[in-house]
């Protein structure tokens, strides 16, 4: 269903980037955002899921300025390989939004625009819907969002986290909650990583819960 496309940033970058289209008109545009493990065959399938319902998707892919075509699965060695360039992407953070910029104009296409991600992309998320034209966000186990806590979302935005998640204290996420009480934050009976069907800590029941969440939310205020 969906295609490899090369997306042009505003300083002149070009990137790569997956883009899925629906099949007659689009009921809004959707940029996924990227695990640490690059626009990988999970985040293509995203893509191509939320295309199926209606929406034209683009997945930027983030790590390009630093290793082009990174794409990785999720074995040990791929984590720790991910982390590498998670590290990279907080190191030149306006660039990565400059790329996520990118990809927004493209599904801008066809409309309204909304943003989700996964991961490090749940906090790429948090600041694009604070920072850019995004008319809703859904962000999923975002660890690294409190240094970004103070700013505001422009659109409204969801947060998916996992009570079992060894990597995002809840105290973190009570922090996010009550300095942002406009903001709904789920919590699921689930580790880090629930909604990928690719991973171990994959949670069925998580991840047809904030699924479900997620296209109410784009489905009001894209589509709507």
């Amino acid at each position: 269903m969906g295609q490899d496309i090369t997306l042009t940033a505003g300083d002149g970058f070009q990137l790569h980037g997956y883009r899925a289209d629906p099949e007659g008109t689009p009921r809004g545009g959707i940029v996924v955002i990227m695990e640490i493990f690059g626009v990988n065959e999970h985040i293509r399938d995203l893509c191509d899921r939320f295309a199926e319902v209606g929406y034209l998707a683009v997945a930027p892919a983030l790590y390009d300025r630093f290793e082009k075509g990174f794409e990785v699965g999720y074995t040990p060695d791929d984590i720790a390989r991910g982390r590498v360039m998670k590290d990279n992407g907080n190191a030149n953070f306006d660039n990565v939004l400059l790329d996520v910029e990118a990809a927004r104009k493209v599904a801008a296409e066809a409309g309204k625009v909304g943003i989700t991600g996964y991961c490090w992309g749940g906090v790429v998320t948090w600041a694009a819907a604070c920072r850019l034209d995004f008319q809703a966000a859904s962000a999923y186990y975002g660890g690294g969002i409190l240094p970004y806590v103070g700013e505001q979302p422009n659109g409204p935005t969801i947060l998916h986290f996992g009570k079992l998640d060894q990597g995002i204290p809840l105290t973190d996420v009570d922090q996010i909650a009550k300095a942002h009480p406009e903001c709904p934050v789920y919590l699921y009976d689930a580790d880090h990583g629930f909604h990928c069907d690719m991973r171990g800590s994959f949670n069925p029941h998580a991840a047809q819960v904030a699924s479900i969440r997620t296209f109410r939310l784009f489905d009001e205020h894209l589509a709507g």
